[in-house]
């Protein structure tokens, strides 16, 4: 896997990285298609906006609480959706599939020693299932089920349980969210530009590092 330089330097020793915790739909998994297949549909059952034809590009330019002032999605309402959610992927399971390059990306970190852990909305059943026996078997802790604004809280256990530093841990998502979290824990954090949300929107929020491709990945932990 060749390293090549990305969009944004890091901000700290990036070969002293020693848990990576990757966040699943728009990261490891292709799973976006999938979801503005079936946003419309989860749109009507919950009474918020309908995503309208040509909009999508500007809500992936769009930060989570952005993206549910503009489709007026009531808080309290956000369980319902995201549990329905869970079981709407887990019957659509067989269409969705890894990103070219995750299994051998996971299989590299592994190799090297790096703690591998999974924090996402998502339930830890579809991301197995999406990830196969061999991938998943490479995952030390799943963080499962996280709230929208949870993940920062899930991050902190996941430091707990691994017994690794803040300073030594780097955050790997798709959406602003991902970055906010890992900052507000201490942790490193790297946006991906392959995923939900646009890459000028993630670059704005300055991530450590901006990546394009999933080659780029290992080069966080020394390569």
């Amino acid at each position: 896997m060749g390293c090549a330089p990305s969009t944004t330097p890091p901000a700290v020793d990036n070969r002293g990285y020693r848990l990576a915790i990757f966040d699943f739909d728009g990261t490891l998994a292709d799973s976006f298609p999938w979801f503005v297949g079936v946003l419309n549909g989860v749109a009507d059952r919950y009474g918020f906006n309908r995503v309208r034809a040509g909009e999508m590009d500007l809500l992936r330019s769009y930060d989570a609480q952005q993206i549910m002032r503009h489709l007026r999605v009531a808080n309290w309402k956000l369980p319902f959706i995201a549990n329905h959610m869970r079981r709407m992927m887990a019957r659509d399971i067989d269409g969705i599939r890894l990103f070219d390059g995750v299994p051998e990306m996971l299989r590299l970190l592994h190799e090297r020693g790096i703690t591998i852990a999974i924090v996402s909305s998502n339930s830890a059943d579809n991301i197995r299932r999406v990830l196969g026996e061999d991938s998943a078997g490479l995952v030390a802790r799943y963080g499962c089920g996280a709230s929208l604004f949870g993940k920062a809280a899930k991050f902190r256990r996941m430091l707990r349980v691994t017994g690794v530093s803040a300073d030594r841990a780097i955050g790997i998502g798709d959406e602003v969210r991902d970055i906010d979290a890992a900052r507000a824990v201490g942790m490193g954090c790297a946006a991906v530009a392959w995923g939900y949300t646009r890459g000028d929107a993630l670059a704005a929020r300055r991530p450590d590092r901006l990546l394009t491709r999933v080659e780029e990945i290992a080069c966080l932990f020394g390569g």
